[in-house]
């Protein structure tokens, strides 16, 4: 069916509510919105659904949501899988509540058990309470830190992380093979929770996920010790993080915890911020200002799902708030966990450490410092949880921490996707250090580019929206994949890797080998002075993303050569 044809199967056929038919009529005499909602399906890619709110095959709505559990519950039944049951978690978004419904009532209608948190929870939780309820597959409801109209739906499987391959393209597959609605299975709560088929989960994985966290805490006696003085500023964005944070730092006895009040209560408008990610800095407006009211030493937001954390730190000299990328944050941490693990030698044989190919190159040079294993893997935490799964399967290397570029990182091995929660906890045990040691965690932070080198990191992207987007993201991969520069200005490229092609090109002698990587649409260009460009299409928006890293002598200096690299970029393509 083309396009028309769908739109008009929704208007007729019984199988759609009266709610969703007002919605499509109302948009009859618009064409270009009649083809968006309709021209393919959502797609359900390697990490699940995303898209726009809304009726049509092309949105976030009960029936796209209920197709997509429909395959999933196939692939898990031909896994033998029915047993274990599935978890789901959903966060503050529009219609969060009722997707996580109807996707544990189409698996509990195909005779696989549902467990469905009471109320909202982080991602995090979720991947830790499918570990521990042993369930075969989770679910969390989510468009993470998209802008409100948005929501989604992430799929996750039995070691906790989310599906890698070979199982995502094989449940695409089963979600593709999908195509009547009236095939898709469901039932009534009542006749579920009847079966035995439904089950809320609630307290006592909330009590079991604390205790997991508090295993990363290394010095709680420092904590003791500054508890009196530290203060921390902390919002959850009006998304899932505001309880669990608020709890595990109670716990833990910190003492001087200011939430935003503005923002501390879920809103699926999220009516304070233009965008709900702690990558923007206006996101953080409230959140500074009431830091400057109480003087804090750290200001932290967490994004919806509170699977990423940003920050804030004061600069002793200025007394200016100053803000980390995700990069710093995730340094900060990691620097901290080694250097305090190695001197209470409290760290395992055969230390690992994890980030993805475009995180900062700093991770390399920490690692080595405090003799840890670094390994890189694409982009997308997923890849970081598998490594875990890895290293318990062979006996060989443990996991000490991982991170990637975009505001996410793990500490332990309780949950295998990244962890704002565990993040904020480890970051606030890293400010009671530097309060004790008469610093804030700004100053340790240039400490560290002193001792390491001034690495910086930025992102360029482009947003090409609908079709003939699409068309164009893929033309200019196309073009720099068969045709790549051979220099960014005066930076030359080393060696060009293709993901895709499985390869690593020495850009001098044209000798090749394998990346050792999985085939991925992603383009990495090594150049001199220590510096990088990586091209790659998002999987959850309409964009190109191109990540950028270099190394400078002084935050200025750093800052100038990224700015060039920049500039460079744009003007290649």
């Amino acid at each position: 069916m083309n396009y028309m044809d769908q739109y008009k199967f929704w208007l007729e056929d019984s199988y759609f509510d009266e709610g969703t038919k007002e919605e499509l009529r109302k948009i009859a005499d618009n064409q270009a919105e009649i083809e968006d909602r309709f021209y393919k399906d959502l797609a359900f890619g390697t990490g699940g659904l995303r898209g726009v709110i809304g009726a049509g095959t092309n949105r976030m709505n009960i029936y796209t949501v209920r197709k997509a559990t429909q395959g999933l519950a196939n692939y898990i039944l031909k896994q033998g899988g029915a047993d274990k049951g599935v978890a789901i978690a959903y966060d503050s978004r529009y219609y969060s509540p009722e997707f996580a419904d109807e996707a544990a009532l189409c698996m509990a209608a195909n005779g696989i058990k549902a467990y469905v948190f009471d109320e909202l929870r982080p991602t995090p939780e979720l991947s830790f309470a499918l570990r521990t309820l042993g369930c075969i597959s989770g679910i969390v409801v989510t468009a993470s830190h998209n802008p409100p109209e948005y929501n989604g739906y992430k799929v996750y499987w039995e070691d906790g992380a989310q599906v890698t391959a070979p199982k995502d393209h094989e449940i695409i597959d089963e979600v593709e093979h999908v195509t009547d609605f009236h095939t898709v299975k469901t039932m009534s709560k009542d006749d579920a929770i009847e079966a035995g088929l439904y089950q809320y989960i609630g307290e006592e994985i909330d009590v079991a996920y604390m205790e997991e966290l508090k295993k990363q805490i290394i010095h709680p006696e420092i904590i003791k010790e500054v508890a009196d003085e530290l203060k921390i500023v902390y919002t959850p964005f009006h998304g899932t993080g505001n309880k669990p944070v608020r709890r595990i730092l109670a716990e833990l006895g910190f003492k001087h915890v200011y939430v935003v009040p503005e923002q501390e209560r879920p809103d699926p408008a999220f009516t304070t911020l233009d965008y709900p990610n702690p990558e923007d800095p206006k996101a953080f407006t409230l959140a500074l200002k009431l830091a400057k009211k109480v003087d804090a030493d750290i200001v932290l937001a967490t994004d919806p799902d509170a699977d990423r954390l940003g920050i804030y730190a004061k600069d002793s000299k200025t007394g200016e708030y100053m803000p980390f990328t995700g990069n710093m944050s995730g340094m900060l941490i990691a620097e901290y966990i080694l250097r305090e693990r190695t001197a209470t030698n409290r760290m395992p044989v055969d230390p690992v450490m994890v980030s993805t190919i475009v995180t900062t190159n700093m991770a390399a040079a920490i690692a080595a410092d405090y003799n840890v294993e670094l390994r890189e893997v694409l982009t997308g935490f997923k890849y970081i949880g598998e490594q875990i799964k890895w290293m318990e399967q062979a006996g060989k290397g443990h996991y000490v921490f991982g991170l990637e570029e975009s505001y996410g990182c793990l500490a332990g091995t309780h949950a295998r996707d990244k962890d704002a929660i565990v993040a904020v906890m480890c970051l606030c045990e890293t400010a009671a250090w530097c309060k004790k040691h008469g610093m804030t965690c700004w100053d340790q932070m240039l400490a560290l580019y002193e001792k390491y080198g001034y690495y910086k990191e930025t992102q360029y992207a482009i947003t090409l929206k609908g079709i003939d987007g699409a068309a164009q993201i893929s033309a200019m991969m196309d073009k720099l994949r068969s045709n790549p520069p051979k220099n960014f200005g005066d930076l030359q490229v080393v060696e060009m890797r293709d993901y895709d092609k499985d390869q690593v090109k020495d850009m001098a002698t044209g000798a090749v080998r394998p990346t050792g990587l999985p085939k991925s649409n992603v383009l990495y260009f090594e150049l001199t002075n220590n510096s990088w460009c990586c091209a790659r299409p998002s999987g959850t928006e309409p964009k190109i993303k191109f990540y950028m890293g270099v190394k400078g002598t002084s935050l200025e200096d750093a800052q100038a050569k990224v700015d060039k690299l920049t500039a460079d970029l744009k003007a290649i393509l």
